[in-house]
């Protein structure tokens, strides 16, 4: 059991999958801190039976994972050791065997790498098409990279000195984390090895439509801090989720031949996302239909910028946007 890594799991209402995530960390980190925002099952007490260290989230101040990780980072710096190398994971997640020791050693290995992540994939992407999106959305190819998901493992001495998570951001927040860690001369790595498992857990259409939501406040917050940020992913939005629509409906009252060759701009559009998730090994049948979502996530990803820019405007807190 390793005395240089520790592990901070953050969760709310995740039931069962908090079991597996807590189980997967037996014996693989030397200490854990769960950080629950919430909850109103029974995590709180799960976690406890495990031996965990608990940390209860004031409800007065909005949660967001971005909270809950620096708070779980708090707790574990008041112990008479402060590890090395913390490991986040989110309590969906639970840890693949090896990855501690794998990820640990990347990191002693090089002064200068500053932050390690891996493969991440769905327990059961078949149980959903929203489920099977998300396993495609984890398949990254190893190497340098710019962001990562919040699951990953970081110098807890860099943690410290650029400031943790920012605890203003309800989404993105890993990806600007990443940012800063970068801007402080530091590498960041996906090796290749299985990191966690995930549990989306995305079963209605209204879930997966809040998520996407999510993602675009998420492309609007980052960009307003690290300029050019997200850049193709908010034009995309503004292009399909905004200008396209807009065009069509103020065209309509001049020529039907407007809104017709927005509509063969959309299936264009739709074409390529398919033939590129079919080049990425997806099937014809099922790259077709998860290119319907994609598409459409354009209309949610804009919602989400507009959000975030009309509550920065009104300068209003922003409140998490929830999809479980």
């Amino acid at each position: 059991m390793s005395i240089t890594v520790a592990a901070v799991a953050i969760g709310r209402n995740e039931g069962e999958r908090l079991r597996r995530c807590l189980t997967s960390l037996k014996g693989q980190v030397g200490r854990v801190v769960y950080v629950d925002s919430g909850s109103t099952d029974s995590s709180v007490d799960l976690a406890r039976d495990f031996g965990t260290e608990v940390v209860i989230l004031d409800p007065d101040i909005p949660f967001s994972a971005a909270r809950a990780r620096n708070a779980g980072f708090d707790r574990l710096a008041t112990g008479r050791t402060m590890p090395d190398f913390v490991q986040f994971l989110d309590g969906d997640c639970s840890l693949v065997p090896g990855w501690i020791d794998t990820g640990r050693a990347a990191l002693e290995a090089d002064p200068q790498l500053g932050m390690v992540t891996g493969w991440r994939a769905e327990i059961d992407p078949g149980a959903s098409v929203y489920n099977a999106m998300c396993d495609v959305e984890w398949h990254r190819p190893p190497g340098p990279v710019r962001d990562c998901n919040g699951d990953m493992m970081v110098r807890a001495a860099l943690f410290r000195q650029i400031g943790g998570f920012d605890p203003d951001f309800i989404a993105s927040e890993d990806d600007e984390i990443c940012q800063r860690i970068a801007a402080a001369g530091y590498r960041l790595l996906r090796l290749p090895h299985d990191m966690t498992r995930h549990d989306a857990g995305i079963t209605r259409f209204s879930q997966w439509w809040r998520r996407s939501v999510r993602s675009g406040h998420g492309f609007a917050h980052i960009a307003s801090r690290h300029r050019g940020r997200n850049r193709r992913d908010r034009a995309r939005a503004w292009i399909y989720g905004a200008a396209l629509p807009s065009v069509a409906l103020v065209g309509a009252a001049w020529s039907a031949l407007v809104p017709a060759a927005v509509a063969v701009v959309y299936a264009a559009s739709y074409l390529r996302t398919a033939h590129g998730l079919i080049r990425r090994g997806q099937s014809p049948r099922q790259a077709l239909h998860h290119a319907v979502f994609l598409t459409l996530s354009k209309f949610a990803n804009m919602q989400g910028m507009l959000t975030f820019h009309w509550r920065r405007l009104l300068r209003r807190r922003t409140r998490l946007i929830e999809y479980k």
